[in-house]
């Protein structure tokens, strides 16, 4: 997992809420047997409407999806996190998300960041005036800042998954810090236990 330190770029305003995982990459891109590939079936039952928003050129290239409320609602599957990655976005900021696609954000190093609905809806109004707004979202400060719309809003996040961002933690390397530990307390084992 790369560390994250500082977002900044574009965003596209799925103006869309309860939005499940099943949306977000249908089960019948669940069948890969690898990682990759799946920025394909990202939103793929959307992307058919010619007025869905992934289809605005305007906001191609953009890497901070800015959705409604109740986002990665449903089953949990890691795939709509590394759909949504693998598609180029670094952070979701939505005002919520199920507890259990949040978490495999976090264990994957896609930021997922909580605003009151209001100040969505006002990014929202910023980048659909003009798709350059520029949008930063500090994993030090836990804060957004969208100048042009005036907003500097700081967003919850607790000081382990903070950590585990700024740093570039997945689990494994989260254990991996505790390795001296880990080595004294294997050495200091009795031999028959194996």
């Amino acid at each position: 997992m790369k560390s994250v330190q500082v977002i900044t770029g574009t965003g596209v305003p799925l103006k869309r809420s309860d939005v499940d995982t099943d949306q977000i990459i249908p089960a019948v891109w669940l069948k890969q047997v690898e990682r990759t590939g799946f920025e394909k079936g990202l939103f793929s039952a959307w992307r058919d409407e010619q007025g869905f928003v992934l289809n605005d050129e305007r906001y191609a290239g953009a890497n901070i999806l800015v959705a409604g409320p109740a986002f990665g609602v449903g089953s949990s599957r890691e795939h709509a996190v590394w759909a949504i990655q693998q598609y180029g976005f670094d952070a979701v900021i939505a005002p919520s998300f199920s507890d259990i696609f949040r978490n495999n954000c976090t264990k994957n190093g896609l930021v997922p960041v909580i605003l009151p609905e209001a100040i969505v809806e006002a990014i929202w109004v910023a980048i659909e005036a003009d798709a350059a707004t520029s949008i930063v979202v500090d994993m030090e400060q836990l804060k957004v800042e969208v100048p042009a719309a005036g907003i500097d809003e700081q967003f919850p996040m607790d000081a382990a998954t903070q950590h585990r961002f700024l740093n570039g933690l997945d689990d494994i390397g989260i254990t991996m810090t505790h390795v001296d530990e880990i080595t004294s307390f294997e050495s200091s084992r009795p031999a028959w236990l194996g």
